[in-house]
């Protein structure tokens, strides 16, 4: 069986040869719209809520595959400033049993400059929004002033063609292991990101992606108010919820599998219910006037019900679809559609927060 990354090396050739090759049979086999998922986010449109989450196409060589196959937007990335090939491998695992992923990939991408053409070429598009997810370089030596430089130079060069960038802030990645979630990090890299928009001849809608809770005490304290209380001072226009988790709890995988596998982030059906509740915490303190994109163990139209009601405006999937391939995004929207039929409801935005 090939490795997870394999597989995904393997996933990412096929779409990359799909895109280019058999644009109308990609229409056909993913096809499926409807006017009860349209919004209006961020000045753009989106014709429905599922995106593609950042990670799976790090380097923008997939847009037009996952637009063909029915996302309503893509977030490419993490981008960082300087090229990097992440750590070493094996690097990325799979978790049957438990429907989810363990990644240390380490932030590999080509770097902010050379991925800013493609974007440019793909910019633009009607109905079909690209966010660039960015992150500090994978370098633990970059830190402070320098790793705040490192954030803006990314948003300079990549803002211009992004619908919107989100902050992923909570990649550990300096000498030190901490993370921009830090409310006094936080503050200066806000502070100096939103200095550099300023200066730009377009507002950028700028998103701050979070980490969530630990499991074993899913207790969503001061933490989570001093980091939603200074992304608001700095003007930040919605949340991401969330990032994977550093910790195994509630996964069924054997211990001693575990333990081989090491350190990374897990993702998938074990943070399904922490995702949600940091969506709703989100919502609720933030009297759901902004926006919230849904991410973390989404694999089913249920699934993305519950997190629209707990108050995601937008939700997105990865490992899902490591596990139900991309049909999963047309199974999503349809079920979407027979599920807010069911309880009466015509428009999406008439679910938004309904469970809070």
């Amino acid at each position: 069986m090939l490795g997870a990354e394999s597989a995904h090396g393997v996933a990412t050739s096929a779409a990359r040869i799909a895109q280019r090759a058999t644009p109308f049979l990609l229409d056909s086999m993913f096809e499926y719209a409807h006017p009860s998922l349209h919004q209006e986010l961020f000045g753009k449109t989106f014709a429905n809520p599922v995106g593609l989450a950042a990670g799976f196409d790090k380097n923008a060589q997939l847009v037009p595959f996952f637009k063909k196959a029915g996302c309503g937007f893509v977030e490419v990335g993490s981008v960082s400033a300087r090229r990097s090939k992440g750590n070493k491998r094996p690097r990325a695992f799979r978790l049957p049993q438990d429907e989810a992923l363990i990644n240390r990939m380490g932030l590999n991408n080509a770097g902010a400059d050379a991925i800013a053409p493609r974007l440019k070429r793909y910019s633009g598009q009607i109905a079909f929004p690209i966010g660039v997810n960015i992150a500090k370089t994978h370098d633990p030596s970059i830190a402070g002033e320098a790793a705040v430089a490192d954030y803006c130079h990314s948003f300079r060069v990549l803002a211009p063609w992004a619908d919107y960038i989100a902050l992923n802030i909570s990649c550990p990645n300096t000498t030190e292991g901490k993370t921009f979630e830090d409310p006094n990090s936080l503050d200066d890299l806000l502070r100096a990101v939103m200095k550099v928009r300023a200066e730009m001849p377009r507002k950028v809608p700028v998103l701050v992606k979070v980490s969530p809770p630990t499991a074993s005490k899913f207790v969503l304290d001061s933490f989570y108010d001093e980091l939603l209380l200074v992304s608001l001072a700095h003007g930040v226009d919605g949340f991401i919820a969330t990032n994977t988790a550093p910790d195994r709890d509630g996964l069924t995988t054997p211990a001693e599998r575990l333990a081989k596998i090491g350190n990374g982030g897990l993702s998938g059906r074990p943070i399904r219910d922490r995702s949600n509740g940091l969506v709703r915490y989100i919502y609720r303190k933030t009297n759901g006037k902004v926006p919230i994109i849904g991410v973390g163990g989404i694999s089913s139209a249920e699934d993305a019900f519950e997190r629209i009601k707990a108050g995601a405006s937008l939700i997105q999937v990865y490992t899902g679809l490591v596990y139900h391939g991309p049909g999963l995004i047309r199974t999503i929207k349809k079920g979407l559609v027979q599920l807010m039929d069911a309880e009466g409801y015509s428009s999406l935005k008439q679910v938004i927060g309904t469970a809070t």
